[in-house]
């Protein structure tokens, strides 16, 4: 009998292979609700301003996937026990969302539920997510607020933007599908400080201080804009890397061309883009309407140059 072909087998690579070539650039239009936990500020600018494009293997593609599939078996977990649950908001038929600071800002509800045995006559936002063993023992022993700030965060800004003072978190082990129920309550002046955090971030012109200056600094080893904060690594040309772009309320606006650009706009750019300087890993000693001219940290001199180009997308 023929040997079994070593792993991993061309079946397998083509399924992971399907998952990564669909899974686009991973830029939000927004900065989510579900990111502003993050410890570093300046990770969240970069995210908003599309510094790094999200190139995620296969198998993790899956795992996310995953997640999503588990929700709707958690809604039926919580009506069999008579709660009601709306998974979408029936005015609309789509998800519950919540916007702030002009829409640049906010998030999509995994539901909101009624009639839960703790407390039957309150409304609460729902929370799901996935976990590995080590993540779920740590979270059922030290609950979420302290063993997933970022979790509690997201939670608090829904409760704020919806007005509803509770939140159902509930959290399964992929390993053992083991499941961790816990009720949240909305802490206002919290909610606040997370939303003035992510209207400075949004505004802000210049990339906020780093969490650390070590590049080695464990949060910074795992960040996905390791290259562009500590290493100098290139970052993606979009409108929302171009010193000619400003949020405003409503979109985003061209200074250069004096208008308003699609989210695909933003995504292609124009042949007149020219990077935030700080963003370069240099010196501006020169600029003009179209160029800015550097002396790179290795003593170098670069121009980026957007001079005699015809406007593209435009």
């Amino acid at each position: 009998m023929a040997e079994l072909p070593a792993h991993p087998t061309p079946t397998l690579s083509a399924i992971y292979a399907a998952y990564e070539s669909s899974q686009g650039d991973g830029f939000r239009d927004h900065m989510g609700a579900s990111l502003i936990g993050k410890p570093c500020a300046r990770a969240l600018w970069y995210d908003f301003r599309w510094v790094t494009p999200s190139h995620h293997s296969g198998r993790l593609l899956r795992l996310f996937e995953t997640g999503q599939l588990e929700e709707a078996r958690l809604v039926r977990n919580l009506r069999a026990t008579g709660a009601t649950v709306l998974e979408v908001d029936p005015e609309t038929g789509r998800q519950f969302r919540v916007e702030a600071h002009g829409g640049h800002f906010g998030g999509s509800l995994d539901g909101m539920a009624i009639e839960l045995l703790e407390a039957p006559k309150t409304w609460h936002v729902l929370e799901f997510k996935t976990h590995s063993v080590r993540s779920f023992t740590d979270l059922a022993a030290k609950g979420v607020a302290v063993s997933k700030p970022q979790h509690a965060a997201q939670m608090q800004v829904y409760m704020h933007l919806t007005g509803i003072t509770r939140a159902l978190y509930v959290a399964v082990c992929k390993d053992t599908d083991a499941l961790h129920v816990e009720r949240i309550e909305a802490d206002k002046a919290f909610a606040e400080r997370l939303l003035d955090k992510a209207h400075r971030i949004i505004f802000a012109q210049h990339p906020p201080p780093r969490i650390s200056e070590d590049p080695a600094w464990y949060e910074c080893r795992m960040c996905a804009h390791h290259d562009v904060c500590h290493g100098g690594g290139g970052a993606a040309v979009t409108c929302r890397s171009c010193l000619h772009a400003t949020p405003v309320d409503g979109g985003w606006h061209c200074t250069r061309h004096d208008q308003m650009r699609s989210s695909q706009e933003q995504r292609s750019a124009c042949t007149k883009h020219l990077f935030i300087p700080d963003l370069v890993p240099g010196e501006t000693v020169d600029a003009g309407d179209d160029f800015v001219a550097y002396r790179m940290k290795d003593g170098t001199s670069w121009i980026n140059d957007a001079r005699g180009t015809e406007v593209a997308s435009c």
